[in-house]
């Protein structure tokens, strides 16, 4: 699959986005103009999201998002990448609008950084390297540890560890480090999630099972090597190019940021109702 991996994201020019591309995971969006960020098949056809697995490889319950071969190559159906792309998008604005997450997931080599970054400047939890075990099915556990990790990162804010040897505050230190890299995604997730969405079906399978088993809705790309019917809310789609993957991403990450403007303006109007009902009262 190396020629849609090389194929850049397009985008509206603009004097932030026109900078050279970053490297570092917190930089990858650095400058991503969002609000110009409009659904279109010529933009996908660009950054190669159509590029699908070898024939050979096709899933055959992806048969009705697939266009056709090219050299050996599915090519998948941007019209239908459009139609369930939208059909996502509208979930995740209404989920995020009445108040909950959504778990980024992406434990696929080329798509951690862009999870990571899109989440984190979308303010959602995410999870790049090895999913835990029990993190839904156990969130009981997993919530005791998160908590654990956040009360012992603002006692080393505060220079609670001091009346320790230097050896134990190199041990509480090396501790917090190590469960920051290992759930510092999820930290702040007080709940459940109202939804995942993961990039990758099969690297992210683990994930997936635990969602389904404690029906969380799952939003996922499906390339053409797996099979949809497992998700929820399939979006076909190129899930190992790195252009087609930051797009398909940026996307969604639009969708959480409207999700979140709705919320406020709702939150607002319920004020403003409350408000003038008290006024009323009076």
């Amino acid at each position: 699959m190396e020629p849609e991996a090389k194929v850049a994201l397009a985008q509206p020019e603009t004097a932030e986005n026109s900078a050279a591309p970053k490297t570092k995971s917190e930089d990858y969006f650095a400058g991503f103009d969002f609000p110009s960020l409009a659904v279109d098949m010529g933009v996908m056809l660009k950054n190669g999201v159509h590029f699908g697995h070898q024939k050979s490889h096709k899933n055959p319950k992806m048969n009705e998002y697939i266009f056709g071969t090219r050299n050996g190559i599915n090519i998948i159906d941007l019209e239908k990448t459009v139609e369930k792309l939208e059909e996502a998008k509208k979930f995740i604005e209404k989920t995020v609008a009445e108040g909950h997450e959504i778990l980024f997931v992406g434990t696929k080599k080329q798509a951690k950084n862009i999870v990571e970054s899109a989440a984190k400047i979308s303010g959602e939890p995410y999870v790049v390297d090895r999913w835990l075990g029990g993190t839904f099915t156990n969130f009981k556990n997993i919530s005791g540890r998160t908590k654990y990790l956040r009360e012992g990162e603002e006692k080393m804010k505060r220079g609670e560890y001091a009346k320790y040897t230097k050896f134990e505050q190199m041990k509480f230190a090396e501790e917090l480090e190590r469960l920051e890299s290992r759930m510092g995604g999820i930290k702040n997730m007080m709940k459940l999630p109202g939804a995942i969405f993961a990039t990758g079906v099969q690297e992210d399978m683990l994930a997936i099972q635990e969602a389904r088993k404690r029906n969380i809705p799952i939003i996922a790309l499906v390339d053409t090597n797996v099979d949809p019917s497992i998700i929820d809310y399939p979006i076909p789609a190129n899930e190992d190019a790195v252009s087609s993957l930051r797009l398909m991403v940026a996307y969604v990450t639009k969708a959480v940021m409207d999700g979140k403007e709705k919320a406020v303006v709702l939150r607002n109007a319920a004020l403003a109702e409350k408000a003038a009902a008290e006024k009323v009262q009076k």
